[in-house]
This record gives C-alpha cells, sequence and structure tokens, in this order.
C-alpha cells in the first residue's frame, strides 16, 4: 500500500509505503523531483504507484507494539525510555490465610516495571534498537520456569536493548550472559538499561559481544568461557534476512556441538513472529523468514519442539497467534 504523499516543509516530501515486514509502514522522505534527502544505508526497490520504473529508496523499521500499549514512552535529549509493566508469578502459599476479622485474605499481584532505553524507530540492520513480540514472550517463559532455571547459567544471542536477559535476571540468582553485536553502540545501552533496573535483579547479568556472521575462530576468551559456562541459550526476534538466519543457524551448531563436547549440553529456547506477506509467486500468504528457518534446519541432528503458548502472561503486550516459541537440544 502506498499512502498519498504529504509536504513536510517547503520542497520536502515524505511518502508511506507498506513493506513485507509485519504491518509497518515505511517512510520515505524525498524533494520534489523524487531524490532521496537521506543518505541511503539499506537499499529496496519499489514501483512508483503509477508507473512501472522502480525508483531506489531507503527505509526504517518500527515494532508494533508501541501502537499496541501504552508504555508511557518519554523523550528527553534524543533518549526514548519506555515502562514494560508486568505481574510477578504468584508465590504458593501453605494453606488458607484470614485476616484478624477471620475473613479470607485474597493474595494480590505484586507488580512490576522494566524501564528501557531503546529507539523508536531505525533501519533494518538495527532493529535490535528496538523492542519487539518475541522478547516479552520469551520473558513470560521465563517467569513461567524460574524455579526449573533457578541456578542455571543463561546466555541471551541477538539480546537487543534487554529485556529478556533483564527478565530472565529478576528471578535466576545465577548469572546471565547477554551477547549481541556491537552495532549503534547497543552493548553501551544494554548497560545502560541494566544498571536502570539494577534494584529488580538478583542475580548477575554480564555483557558480551558475539557477532553471528564472525567466525568462531575470532571469539574472544571471555565469550568462550561464558558459552561453557552456559546451560540455557535464549534468543527472541533475530530471523530478518536469509542471510542472519543462516548465520545463526551455524553458531546454534556450534553452541550445541560444544556444549556435547564438554560434557555441559545446552538448551535453546527461540521466540519469534511469523511475519506474513502475499506473493505472486505463491499467490498466498506466506511466511518467508519462518519457512527459510524451517528448511535450513530440517536435516540437523537437532530435537526441535514448538511449544505451546498457553503459559500465563505477564508482561503487557499482544500475545498473538503468529508468536512461536521453539525448544532446540541435540540428539
Amino acid at each position: 500500500m502506498i499512502r498519498p504523499p504529504g509536504p513536510l516543509c517547503k520542497d520536502r516530501v515524505q511518502r508511506h509505503f507498506r513493506l513485507p515486514i509485519g504491518d509497518t509502514d515505511f517512510v520515505i522522505d524525498h524533494d520534489a523531483r523524487g531524490r532521496c534527502l537521506d543518505r541511503p544505508q539499506h537499499l529496496i526497490h519499489i514501483p512508483y504507484a503509477l508507473g512501472r520504473i522502480h525508483n531506489t529508496i531507503m527505509f526504517t523499521v518500527t515494532s508494533e507494539i508501541y501502537g499496541e500499549n501504552n508504555y508511557q514512552t518519554t523523550r528527553d535529549g534524543g533518549k526514548v525510555v519506555s515502562k514494560f509493566r508486568f505481574v510477578y508469578p504468584e508465590e504458593k502459599l501453605a494453606g488458607i490465610r484470614t485476616d484478624k476479622d477471620g475473613d479470607l485474605e485474597v493474595p494480590r499481584p505484586k507488580r512490576g516495571v522494566i524501564e528501557l532505553e531503546h529507539s523508536e524507530a531505525t533501519e533494518l540492520r538495527l532493529v535490535g534498537l528496538q523492542v519487539w513480540r518475541g522478547a516479552l514472550l520469551l520473558a513470560d517463559y521465563l517467569f513461567t520456569k524460574k524455579d526449573e532455571f533457578s541456578g542455571k547459567t543463561l546466555m541471551e544471542l541477538g539480546a537487543g536493548v534487554g529485556l529478556t536477559s533483564i527478565a530472565a535476571g529478576i528471578h535466576n540468582p545465577g548469572r546471565i550472559y547477554c551477547t549481541d553485536v556491537d552495532l549503534g553502540c547497543i552493548l553501551k545501552l544494554i548497560r545502560g538499561n541494566v544498571q536502570r533496573n539494577s534494584k529488580l535483579l538478583c542475580g548477575t547479568i554480564s555483557v558480551l559481544e558475539f557477532d553471528f556472521l564472525a567466525s568462531k575462530n575470532d571469539h574472544s576468551l571471555d565469550l568462550l568461557e561464558a558459552i561453557d559456562n552456559s546451560d540455557i541459550i535464549l534468543a527472541a526476534d533475530v530471523i530478518y534476512c536469509d542471510t542472519l538466519t543462516d548465520a545463526f543457524i551455524s553458531v546454534l551448531d556450534n553452541l550445541l556441538d560444544r556444549g556435547c563436547q564438554t560434557g555441559r549440553p545446552k538448551t535453546i529456547y527461540m521466540a519469534l513472529e511469523k511475519r506474513y506477506v502475499f506473493t505472486l509467486e505463491d499467490c498466498d500468504s506466506v511466511a518467508p523468514m519462518y519457512e527459510y528457518l524451517v528448511r535450513q534446519t530440517l536435516n540437523k541432528p537437532w530435537i526441535m519442539e514448538h511449544l505451546p503458548l498457553d503459559f500465563p502472561q505477564y508482561f503487557e503486550y499482544d500475545r498473538c497467534k503468529q508468536l512461536v516459541l521453539i525448544k532446540i537440544t541435540s540428539r
């Protein structure tokens, strides 16, 4: 879908394009002659509505969640901070309790907030600077399994702004390794978010760089030690192009193999959202990124289990039917 252009200022025009990444609108600023006013970082070809000429444009991506819930977002000095509210899991009480008048005590849910600095719109390679639904789904699962994961060492891959790792640290008294590639100063941002939420944490979060596209021979000693010490591997919304998917699969291969070699096997939990698009080739709505992942892992020596999403929801977001949670272990 292409919306009519509207003037932003003299000689500056903005167009909205709907492209096959969820229902996101992509905004392109250009002058009256169609020249892009920003330096293009990622290029895509889209035909204008009434013509057959393809134009090269830059686009940005915005996560859907910002329009679905009120995260009390504040903007100050170029910083964007949102509050992600949650309810703590209910503690099991021994027997029935009554107050001094003999009335039954009804336990009231304890509430909390994770505050995160993040971006509201980014180019595709920097989508980790935003918050996506998969991170919230995985955070819910960690809350549900808090007793099972207690005492385990966790590592998050492609952690983005750190929401899932911080959620893990709320109940896990052990160590959590929060990793990502250091694009857009994201590791500095994660460290700031960890510090911002330090009062919530009972565990220790260490921030490390882990680049999926780098050779495993280039891993730092700190990263190798973290990998060997980890029991649970987490990943949320790390699939959005085939090249990165291939690199991610290779990383999982290496992690599972290394776990078998060191006698400390890994269990991987991966959350993602199927993003459907209609293609003329298929004459149907398909989820190309998810389907590519499935094809590329068919012959892997893994056990891949799609987990039901009937566990409690502790965070505020739309748990839509396109969300998927996968558990991966070695055969």
